[in-house]
């Protein structure tokens, strides 16, 4: 009698994935939105612990160092013998004996040895502990490590960068979580329930989207009390921002609810006398959270040039608190313009931040629907 050989029939990876899998073999062949994932991750690192990676109190003020232009590390001495490490040399000033301008040069015979996870100034971490441990340490106080140069108040502007990008990120954050909510509930109930509900969610929706989204955002940023604390006022633009924000996401949940209601897994939970939250929120709303978390990728950023843009006409968040808006005032004149354009530099912060967050959504929205691939 014959052996029988049984072959076992592999299935295909994809017939077997969940959706999730699907949608992250997808992104990974997306190079620009792997790379826009590393980068915002990156700088979300940075905002967490802001005071581990500036150099120098983004507060202290240094009279001697006023528009300090930035200072370059090198690796190679060959002023002083031949050695190897990071350094800097600090700067002398000097006045151009014909225009008496400002001039910085090198002092090349004094050098000094930049420590990693050296000790600095004491920062708070969370809010729960107090450490002087920095990513980069200059041991030399008197001539401090200014890699982006200094503002008018002799203040280190990478370091003040860095500390902004604790509120300019989170602010972005957590602006969209409200829209978010805001857009889920308004969007997912006009759409379940149809019908004069959904006229009139659909008729205040319409009233959102017509208003003019800047004058708004003005004048109710003008309309706070310029003596609330930081806090307060932290807490009152993300609300400004979140209020016109939530009614694109409103509509598009709302298309999804109307197409979804009839499919035949959801009159199944109904005939099975599951209740109407738990359909919303256990079978509609997980259908459709790849392109929700598309759509959320994709508003940060707006939030974000939202937040510098009133900060910069003076109408968002205010000094001593530190954003990317509030340093880019310091650029509004032109001595800045003229004579220290590395004031520009939360600027650039800005520039990368949004077009790495529109990146990674642009990679999200392609792979949110590997099926279709």
């Amino acid at each position: 009698m014959a052996d029988i050989t049984v072959t076992t029939i592999q299935p295909d990876r994809a017939a077997v994935a969940s959706q999730w899998q699907l949608i992250w073999w997808a992104f990974r062949r997306h190079r620009l939105a792997m790379v826009a994932l590393v980068v915002t991750v990156l700088m979300y690192i940075v905002a967490l612990v802001p005071g581990f990676f500036a150099i120098n109190d983004p507060n202290l003020q240094n009279a001697r160092a006023t528009f300090h232009p930035p200072q370059r590390l090198h690796l190679i001495d060959t002023q002083n013998g031949f050695s190897f490490g990071p350094h800097y040399y600090p700067m002398k000033l000097t006045r151009d004996p014909e225009t008496l301008a400002a001039v910085f040069k090198e002092d090349t015979t004094k050098r000094v040895d930049v420590q990693f996870f050296g000790r600095g100034y004491e920062y708070s971490v969370f809010g729960l502990f107090k450490s002087n441990i920095h990513l980069i340490a200059s041991p030399d106080k008197a001539t401090p490590l200014l890699l982006f140069g200094a503002d008018r108040l002799g203040r280190d502007v990478f370091s003040r960068t860095v500390q902004g990008s604790q509120v300019s990120l989170s602010i972005g954050l957590v602006g969209v979580f409200l829209s978010l909510m805001l857009g889920i509930v308004i969007g997912g109930i006009s759409g379940y329930y149809g019908g004069r509900i959904d006229f009139f969610m659909q008729r205040v929706i319409d009233f959102v989207l017509s208003l003019p989204t800047i004058p708004i955002w003005l004048a109710m940023a003008a309309a706070l009390p310029q003596d609330w604390p930081a806090t307060l006022q932290y807490m009152m633009i993300t609300v400004i921002l979140s209020l016109t924000g939530w009614a694109q996401l409103a509509r598009v949940v709302r298309g999804r609810f109307l197409s979804l209601r009839t499919e035949e897994f959801v009159a199944a939970a109904r005939l099975d006398g599951v209740r109407e939250r738990r359909i919303i929120f256990r079978h509609m709303l997980p259908s459709f959270a790849s392109h929700i978390i598309a759509s959320i990728t994709l508003a940060v950023p707006a939030m974000i040039l939202a937040e510098t843009s009133l900060s910069f006409l003076g109408l968002g968040l205010q000094p001593p608190t530190i954003s990317w808006g509030v340093l880019l005032r310091e650029a509004q004149n032109i001595r800045s313009i003229a004579t220290a354009p590395w004031l520009f530099m939360p600027g650039c912060a800005v520039v990368v931040a949004v077009m790495a967050l529109n990146l990674l959504g642009d990679g999200l929205r392609d792979a949110a629907d590997p099926y279709n691939k």
